[in-house]
């Protein structure tokens, strides 16, 4: 599996950022190339949040345990 996480911050308010899952394998054709130059899906996502400015990404391959991503 590979998800690809999200660094979001608020344009209202650009100190305030959070991670947020953006998608994963299990749901969307996510390879590690694609994922790591930047994956359309990530773009996709963005179009549809207008709001929010990424601020920085990375892929996460298998499980993550711990943050709840």
């Amino acid at each position: 599996m590979i998800k690809i996480i999200a660094v979001l911050c608020s344009l209202a308010s650009p100190s305030n950022c959070h991670e947020q899952l953006v998608t994963s394998s299990d749901f969307a054709q996510v390879s590690v190339q694609s994922c790591l130059m930047g994956a359309p899906q990530l773009a996709d996502w963005m179009n549809q949040h207008p709001a929010e400015r990424l601020a920085a990404w990375r892929c996460v391959i298998g499980q993550q345990n711990g943050r709840g991503i």
